[in-house]
């Protein structure tokens, strides 16, 4: 039986689709976040079909042709783990990921089980830095490069 969050999510609010994960700490987590990169961005959040919730978008185009638009900042809450995007790349940061807390990493994700298990300056600092680093760099025109395997 398919996942119905999933089959319906363009029909409902960012909100109402944080209260269905049935977990109140990933609820609880997610509200931080929301408040948080709403704040950086000044953008409301949209619920991508997915169920991550971007803020702000970039527009890029690369050599092969490949052309689209992509989150700037965002995150996806999922009971026990939540994914923090940095299109940017987590390397660039990684200074500041070592005064993270309690963390993991790939290419341009950052997975967090409970906020309560890192420093939130540190994580707002890194998710602004994140913010400027891809509005600076789009804001010219499309980003024509895969930022998270460029960046160091």
């Amino acid at each position: 039986m398919a996942d119905k969050r999933k089959s319906t999510q363009k029909d409902i609010s960012v909100k109402d689709y944080i209260n269905s994960l049935n977990d109140e700490q990933t609820i609880k987590d997610s509200q931080v976040l929301l408040k948080m990169m709403q704040g950086i961005s000044g953008h409301k959040p949209n619920l991508t079909n997915e169920g991550t919730i971007a803020f702000d978008s970039y527009h890029y185009k690369y050599d092969s042709g490949r052309e689209g638009d992509a989150l700037v900042i965002g995150f996806h809450p999922r009971k026990g783990k939540i994914t923090v995007y940095l299109m940017d790349g987590t390397a660039r940061y990684s200074k500041l990921l070592t005064k993270l807390g309690k963390h993991t990493t790939t290419g341009y994700c950052l997975y967090i089980k409970r906020l309560s298990d890192v420093d939130l300056k540190i994580l707002e600092q890194i998710v602004g830095q994140s913010y400027q680093n891809i509005k600076s760099k789009s804001k010219n025109g499309p980003i024509d490069t895969i930022l998270w395997q460029t960046e160091k």
